[in-house]
């Protein structure tokens, strides 16, 4: 059976960051969602709940 065809709703970007460690790439993430859920764009993803990787989690 096919599959329906996904209809895109809203504008959708791709963001990707690179850096050293403890340069705030989750800090400006974070920050990006606060500020795009304010504007009603995105839903808000807490400093805690963007780095889903185990490794990641246990640097903190």
């Amino acid at each position: 059976m096919a599959k329906a065809k996904f209809e895109r709703t809203k504008p959708h970007v791709n963001v990707g960051t690179i850096g050293h460690v403890d340069h705030g790439k989750t800090t400006l993430t974070a920050a990006i969602t606060k500020v795009l859920a304010f504007k009603n764009m995105a839903s808000f993803v807490s400093y805690d709940n963007i780095d889903k990787a185990p490794e990641e989690r246990e640097r903190g």
